[in-house]
This record gives C-alpha cells, sequence and structure tokens, in this order.
C-alpha cells in the first residue's frame, strides 16, 4: 500500500495515566492517530493482559500483578471460549478497564458529519509474544499447549476484527499492528523448542486473520530478528528500530528489495524510546536518518522510495516529558524530509 511521503504513526505503549492527555498528544502529532496502551495507569493495560479476556482458564492476580492459565477438569471454560469465538462476541471486545486509551481516543476524534480519516491505527499483541509470556500454573508457556497456543491465535484475530470493526467508522482504512517483541529473542537459548515452520505459521495465521477482516496489517518488532522471516510471511507493513537495529536489518537488502517491489512499506522506527532519547536532539536524528538513508539509497533507491516514520517503540517505559520530545522529534524529522524534497 502507498501511504503519503513520510506518513507517521507510532506504537502502543505511553507513559501517560490521563487518558485524555495522551489521546490529544497523539492526534495533535501523528498523521495517522493510534489508541495509547496505558500500562502505567492499570494493570489491565500491560502487553498479555490486554488482550486476555475471554481466555480459557485465566487467573489474575491485580495484587501481585500476575496473570496465569491454570487448566480444570471441567472443559465448561473451553466449550464457552468456541461458542462466543463462532457468534463473535464476547471473547472479541476489549473493555474499557482494558484498554481506556480505545475508549478515548474514540471520544477524541470527531470527524465532520459523513467525512471519516484517511486512516487510523489500531494493535494487538503478536501470538509468539503472547503464548511464549503467558504461562501455566506450573511456569510452563502456553506455548508449549498445542490446544491453548491455537486458541491464542483465535483471540488475537477476534481482538483484531473487533477493533476493526469500531475503529472503521472513524477512518476509511484501519490498520493494525501485531506487537512481537519476542520475536527479537527467538532462536536464543531460551526458545530453542520454537521452530522457524512454527514461527512463520502462527505469524501468517494472524496476519492472514487481521487481512481477511478488512484491516491493512503492519508487524512490528524492535530489536535483532531474522527478517527474511517477516518478508516472507508479507505483512503490509514491516516496521523495524532503524535507530539501534539499522545493521540488523541492512544486511537483507535483497529480502527486502523483493519485500518492497512486491508493495509492502518500511515503517522507521527512527526516534529512540531508550534513555539515549535524553541526549538526543532534532540534528542527531537527521544525522542518524540521512546516514541510514543514503546506505539503502545507493544500494536501491526503491528501498527509500515508500517509507513511513515512527518511533522505535512504545513510549511507555518514559517520562510524559520524555515522550513528548519523542513526537516533537519525529514530527520535525518528516518537516525536514518534506522541505528537502527527498
Amino acid at each position: 500500500m502507498i501511504f503519503p511521503k513520510y506518513t507517521t504513526t507510532g506504537i502502543g505503549s505511553h507513559p501517560h495515566e490521563d487518558i485524555l492527555q495522551a489521546c490529544r498528544a497523539i492526534v495533535e502529532n501523528f498523521d495517522i492517530p493510534f489508541w495509547p496502551q496505558l500500562p502505567k495507569r492499570a494493570f489491565t493495560e500491560s502487553m498479555l493482559l490486554q488482550y486476555s479476556e475471554g481466555m480459557p482458564f485465566l487467573r489474575i492476580d491485580e495484587a501481585r500483578e500476575r496473570l496465569w492459565v491454570e487448566r480444570q477438569d471441567d472443559d465448561t471454560p473451553l466449550r464457552q471460549f468456541y461458542e462466543a469465538y463462532d457468534a463473535q462476541m464476547p471473547v472479541s471486545a476489549i473493555s474499557e478497564a482494558y484498554a481506556a486509551g480505545f475508549y478515548g481516543l474514540l471520544s477524541t476524534l470527531h470527524p465532520e458529519s459523513g467525512k471519516k480519516l484517511p486512516f487510523i491505527k489500531g494493535h494487538i499483541t503478536g501470538p509468539l509474544t503472547f503464548t511464549l509470556g503467558l504461562k501455566d500454573h506450573q511456569g510452563r508457556d502456553i506455548f508449549y499447549d498445542e490446544e491453548l497456543r491455537e486458541i491464542a491465535v483465535m483471540l488475537l484475530i477476534s481482538k483484531a476484527a473487533w477493533q476493526m470493526d469500531q475503529l472503521s467508522k472513524l477512518a476509511e482504512t484501519v490498520i493494525i499492528f501485531i506487537d512481537e517483541p519476542v520475536l527479537s529473542s527467538v532462536g536464543s537459548s531460551t526458545y530453542l523448542g520454537v521452530s522457524e515452520t512454527e514461527i512463520k505459521r502462527l505469524l501468517k495465521a494472524v496476519i492472514d486473520g487481521v487481512k481477511q477482516a478488512g484491516a491493512v496489517v503492519g508487524l512490528h518488532s524492535c530489536g535483532k530478528c531474522d527478517w527474511p522471516i517477516v518478508f516472507d510471511i508479507k505483512p503490509d507493513i514491516v516496521n523495524f528500530d532503524a535507530y539501534g537495529y539499522f545493521d540488523t536489518i541492512e544486511i537483507y537488502r535483497d529480502a527486502m528489495a523483493d519485500y518492497v517491489a512486491a508493495g509492502g512499506t518500511m515503517a522507521w522506527g527512527i526516534v529512540p524510546t531508550t534513555d539515549e532519547i535524553r541526549a538526543e536532539d532534532a540534528e542527531g536524528i537527521k544525522r542518524k536518518f540521512m546516514d541510514r538513508y543514503e546506505r539503502l539509497h545507493k544500494y536501491d533507491s526503491a528501498l527509500v522510495s515508500n517509507l513511513m516514520l515512527t518511533p522505535s517503540c512504545g513510549t511507555g517505559s518514559l517520562t510524559v516529558a520524555e515522550s513528548d520530545k519523542v513526537f516533537y522529534l519525529l514530527k520535525g524529522l518528516k518537516t525536514f524530509l518534506l522541505a528537502q524534497g527527498l
């Protein structure tokens, strides 16, 4: 899909506890608005728990900020899940207690009557991060329980489809990012039992399911990845950390070129969302972007012909002031690039 040059959007998590303040900051600073995850506001907005409503056998201890799955002899929760999934509710919905920013964005955006925004963005946790993060009562990742692994895929697709239904009331095109931080660790000693075949199958199942719901699909991973796997499963948008991990994707220029030639969009996470933001400034971000831009342009100009711009990840671990700085630097970079005619 072709987006306007250097279109900006962001990744989910934000440090705000004030819902409307977070939503206003997003609407004012990004071309494509998105709803904020607010993990500092409530444990229910953490990356796994936020999409867990409807998961069979789920147990939550909010006081200790723990969640786990504990199977029972009674299979009623499984039966209820399959029945709800087939009926597309209530397993699909994300309640306000779990995503206050979603509802905050809906109330913040007031398009003119009959006029929709061109784009809006939602997001879900990816199937690898979800199943390799959520554990059973014995501390074992639910990834290794075949039935629960498949239920997790169904659950996440349903959460994306529900967002598509809600957000399409506000915009002509809905984009759903699949956030997969664990993808950068798969292949390490921690995840030796996770095969490349299963990685691709799970990701492709979710990507295809979200596309079937009618959304444009992005895949976000903010670390070092086996990028040919990502290109091969063909999300519409690949979002990577161009600030800290550019070298890890540059070596796959041929695979990237094939992906872009087939219509894929590269979204550059060029402004850091780590402690490095404290020492960065507008000139430093411009230099880093131009260095990376020129390296790819020299190799194949098509690789930089259709870029989106994002922060490197969510800003949830930063202060509100640092988050605002991330937004400011990204917005300034776009202004600079358009003025240069690049």
